[in-house]
This record gives C-alpha cells, structure tokens and sequence, in this order.
C-alpha cells in the first residue's frame, strides 16, 4: 500500500469536496444567468464564498475566486503597481508565483532578508521603510504566512504593524497554511491575502484572493462583470463548489491537523540521529511540514529509494534540465549548501501517527542501504 506525504505539492482531495462538485457538475445552470437554474448555481458558489470566507476570518464580499494562488498573488503585485507602486519588497522566501511576477513587472524590487531559521528580518524591514522614498509611491511588500518548503511561520502581524506605519499594502500569501493552522486576515493585517483551494483538500485549479479597505484592486482578466466586476469569465463552479467543501472541513479539522507536529517531532528525532539537520528548527513551523538534509544522501536518492518503497516525498530543490539548483529559500537562509541533500516531508488532512512512522522506518532503511553501498565503494 502506498503512502502519500507530499501534501505541501498538492492534498488528497476530500470526499466532501468530491461530493460538492459532483452534485455541482450533475446539474445546470451559469451563475450569472438569473433564471431558476441560474439562481440555483448562483446560491452553491456564494455558500462557497461564504465558507472560505470563513476559513481566513474574511467578509464573504471581499472573497474573489480566481484560478489558483498563482493567479491571486499576480492580481495583488499587479494591482499595487497599477495603484502607482514603483518599487517592491518581496521577501527572500516567497513563492516563485510572488518573486518572478514581481520580477516582470517594470518596477524594482528588493529582498526582505531573512535569518537562519528562515524568519523576516523585521529589523531591516522598519529600517528600510523609514527611508521611503514618495518617488516610489505607495511601499508594498510581499510576505507569506507560511513557507512551502520549510514550513516556517511569519510574523506576519508584526510586520504588518509596520508597513502600516508607512501607510504601506502588504501581500500575504497563505496558500501553504490555510487549513493547516488558524488564519485570520483581518488579525494579522493583510492588505491582501492569497490561498489555494488544492493545498487543503479542495481541486486543483481553483484559488481565492480576499482584500482589505486599503487595498485599490484592478482586473486583469476582462470581459465580463463576474466577481463583481473584479475578475471577468464565467466562475468555475464546480471546483468552487468543491473550494467551499474543503475549507468548511479544514475549518472544522483544524485541531486534529495540529495533532501532526508531535508525530513529524518524532520522525525528525530518528532521522536527525542518522546525521540530519532540520531546516528552520528553531522557529515556530506548520505542524505537517519537515524540511530535513542529509549531507551525503542526496535528495535524489532519498525520493527514489523511498518511492520504490511506495512512500512518496519530494526534493526541496528545485530541478532544471537534470540539474540539481540550490533552493532560494535555503540560500537566504544560509544553508543553500544543503539544498542537494534536501527533502520535504508533509502530511495531510488524513495522515496518521502510523504514516510518520512508516516513513521514518523506510527512510532509515534507505539511508542503511546508502550507507553500506558508499563504504563498500570507500573500501
């Protein structure tokens, strides 16, 4: 029987969420069109609005849904700069969906560093907004709640109190910790917030983006007067409909995911005694995720000797025509060294003790294996 703990990649979809869609795509109706049909689609999607509104503490009115979270974080950065922004800051561990959007956008950019456990350098942050410049307009930056590759959580709600006092936008992108820890985004101060409907149980190719009253958003998908106008074309109902039924459910599963952070303790303690090193230890961290290296072991061989043994994981370096590029995250970090050596373990809504168990007990005998072949090639 397989294992899958590549929750972080993409969830197993729930079967509330299958459900929803089914009965969605088993009936008719646009949701723009105000005959009966049409007022029946209309009332699924805005109970879907309503539930993942509720999920990230968001008035319902201020939930637009869009294609995923990489759309969202684009309708964010473009929306700042087309509000006048002339230059961004965009922390050293964002998504690429942030940091290569932000890239093309005419405008310049700067890295909010982090420290060694892979935590804003909220110093260097005030610092660098008391010396704003009114040439560059309004200061926007970009900071994610939680890291997909580390786990690790952002003071998001500190920072947010400074750029607040630059009378600046920040961006939250809460894709990877929506439905994995509570997220309020009024509380933490997001001019705007991203999240995704497959990293929490829901399908693929459906996100959402919320907004504040500071926020001046602008559409970059026309042709028509959907989402109120924010967001042109007809919704995607059915994986809307499956968005609601997967943030409902995390919402109200919210304590059980927390359960994981012992369980993901305890498989670090065995790997970290066969020479692994946990990235971001020493801060606060989704209770799902473990970002751990080897030196030695190479990511490779550890997602492809555990996938023979049918537990599925991923590297937390990116690969680009077969070769093996230092993780950005890990390099701001300090730790870009590591990055060959690296993997990401993350469970899901329905990961058990066992799960975490068994992969400890499959990588330890991977790591055995690895072990004997390089003392038998040293001999």
């Amino acid at each position: 029987m397989s294992l899958y703990l590549d929750h972080n990649a993409t969830a197993r979809v729930r079967p509330q969420a299958i459900a929803a869609m089914t009965r969605t795509m088993e009936n008719v109706g646009n949701p723009s069109s105000i005959h009966a049909a049409g007022r029946t689609a209309r009332a699924v999607m805005e109970q879907a609005r309503a539930d993942v509104g509720a999920l990230i503490a968001a008035p319902e009115s201020t939930v637009i849904f869009t294609s995923g979270g990489t759309e969202a974080n684009a309708i964010a950065l473009e929306s700042a700069v087309a509000a006048g922004a002339r230059r961004l800051i965009v922390s050293a561990i964002e998504h690429d969906s942030i940091r290569e959007t932000a890239s093309i956008l005419g405008v310049e950019v700067e890295v909010l560093p982090v420290d060694s456990h892979g935590v804003a350098d909220l110093v260097w942050l005030g610092e660098r907004l008391a010396r704003w410049e009114a040439a560059d307009g309004k200061p926007f930056v970009a900071l994610m709640l939680a890291n997909n590759e580390t786990g690790v959580i952002q003071p998001v709600a500190e920072a947010s109190a400074i750029v607040r006092a630059a009378d600046g936008w920040l961006h939250v992108d809460a894709i990877q910790a929506a439905g994995k820890i509570a997220v309020d985004s009024r509380a933490l101060g997001a001019d705007t917030l991203s999240i995704s409907a497959h990293k929490l149980g829901g399908p693929q190719g459906v996100g959402a983006l919320t907004f504040g009253p500071r926020a001046t958003l602008s559409r970059r998908q026309h042709g028509g007067g959907q989402e109120r106008g924010r967001r042109g074309g007809t919704e995607n109902l059915p994986g809307i409909a499956g968005f609601g039924a997967a943030a409902a459910e995390s919402l109200a599963g919210l304590e059980g995911y927390g359960a994981q952070a012992a369980w993901r303790d305890a498989a670090a303690a065995r790997l970290k005694a066969a020479g692994g090193v946990v990235m971001g230890e020493g801060a606060l961290r989704l209770p799902n995720t473990l970002c751990i290296a080897t030196p030695g072991f190479t990511s490779d061989l550890q997602v492809m000797g555990l996938d023979l043994a049918q537990v599925m994981i991923s590297a937390g370096s990116a690969c680009s025509s077969g070769k093996v590029k230092a993780s950005p995250v890990l390099t701001a970090m300090g730790q870009g060294e590591l990055s060959a050596c690296v993997i990401r373990v993350s469970g899901g809504w329905d990961t058990t003790e066992a799960d975490w168990n068994t992969f400890a007990d499959v990588w330890l005998e991977a790591h055995a294996r690895h072990s004997q072949r390089r003392m038998r090639k040293s001999a």
